[in-house]
């Protein structure tokens, strides 16, 4: 291993090819001792990159690309150049990118002087309070957590082990974040939910009481909102991952390792099950559930609940396939009209 200059991107690591099929578990087709000096896509590589290929449709680019090798799947015999050949091409160069970042040095322990830490606040071993950040009364903090300058913390919020609250976080009171959690810039933990009672003309505000639980393992994206609870909790359970801009709703429950993309917007009482995926830009009504293992599409309107499993696009969501005919019979439209047009003048009896 060695160090090698890369535009750029200042001094980087070098491996022989065989050095990363021994990282990933994968075979080398071609020469072993290829020097790779950087990672990179598939058109954008280099020579000394590596790139990685897990789609049939990119075959082409495996002879156009500059890349000095390519991660790709074993049933890829192609001699174009070195391979390495593994059963997830996308996970083994995860791996490798891995391998080839460098190291960001974490911020050291202590609290900056701007930082406004309430003395009740409890800050375990190991903590770091950025610049302007405030940890209201009764507030905890776990050991090696790192908060970003001008976080808020409010009463009686606690924050768990090796957490990354990044800049603008700001997580109000009651709530609780679980071990190794991340939240990034501007995201809102807590704020009330959306509750009103119309009185009259008027519209007034159902009091929000209740608070959010985060479990271990989540991570949160930048500005998204996750609203407490009207009186019990809101709850992302461990091993979610939450998108920029998404907003979760009061009472909401979202199941472990769920997946929930940019823009999707998440009515109260809704509840989501294990593994589930929702795609950017969906939106779901309230009260309803998803169940284990369901897929969500790109801006589908679910105004219903949808089993385990199951597969659902459109406004309002069907099941794929389903909406997919719907979707090709609307693009023949205009050619529908027009013969049924022509089939009227047939018909029609002589003047």
């Amino acid at each position: 291993m060695t160090s090698t200059p890369r535009k750029n991107s200042g001094s980087v690591r070098s491996f022989r090819l065989e050095e990363i099929a021994a990282l990933v578990g994968g075979t080398v087709l071609g020469d072993p001792g290829t020097a790779i000096t950087g990672v990179s896509g598939i058109k954008e590589a280099v020579p000394g990159d590596i790139t990685f290929l897990s789609s049939p449709k990119y075959l082409p680019y495996l002879s156009q690309t500059a890349a000095s090798a390519v991660i790709t799947s074993k049933d890829v015999t192609a001699d174009a150049k070195p391979l390495v050949l593994t059963d997830n091409p996308s996970a083994a160069f995860t791996k490798v990118v891995q391998a080839f970042s460098e190291p960001v040095e974490p911020p050291q322990p202590g609290t900056h002087p701007t930082a406004v830490v309430h003395p009740t606040a409890r800050l375990g071993q190991g903590v770091s309070i950025g610049p302007h950040a405030v940890i209201e009364a009764g507030a905890e903090i776990g050991e090696r957590t790192v908060i970003g300058a001008g976080v808020y913390v409010g009463r009686q919020g606690r924050i768990g082990k090796d957490c990354r609250i990044d800049a603008h976080v700001c997580v109000r009171e009651r709530c609780s974040i679980g071990d190794r959690v991340i939240l990034h810039c501007g995201a809102v933990i807590g704020a009330d939910g959306f509750g009103y009672e119309r009185i009259g003309e008027a519209y007034v505000k159902i009091p929000q009481l209740g608070d959010v639980r985060i479990d271990d393992d989540v991570e949160i994206g930048a500005n998204a909102c996750v609203d407490r609870g009207r009186f019990q909790s809101t709850w992302i359970k461990s091993g979610a991952k939450i998108d920029n801009l998404v907003q979760i709703a009061h009472n909401v429950v979202i199941g472990e390792h769920a997946i929930i993309v940019a823009q999707v917007g998440i009515s109260g009482s809704t509840e989501l099950g294990k593994s589930v995926i929702i795609a950017g830009q969906a939106g779901l009504v309230g009260h309803i559930t998803v169940g284990d293992g369901a897929i969500i599409g790109a801006r589908s309107g679910v105004s219903k609940s949808v089993p385990d499993g199951a597969v659902v696009l459109g406004e309002p969501a069907r099941p794929i396939a389903e909406t997919k005919r719907i979707v090709a019979l609307t693009a023949r439209l205009p050619e529908i009209a027009k013969d049924v047009t022509e089939l009227k003048k047939k018909l029609e009896p002589p003047a």
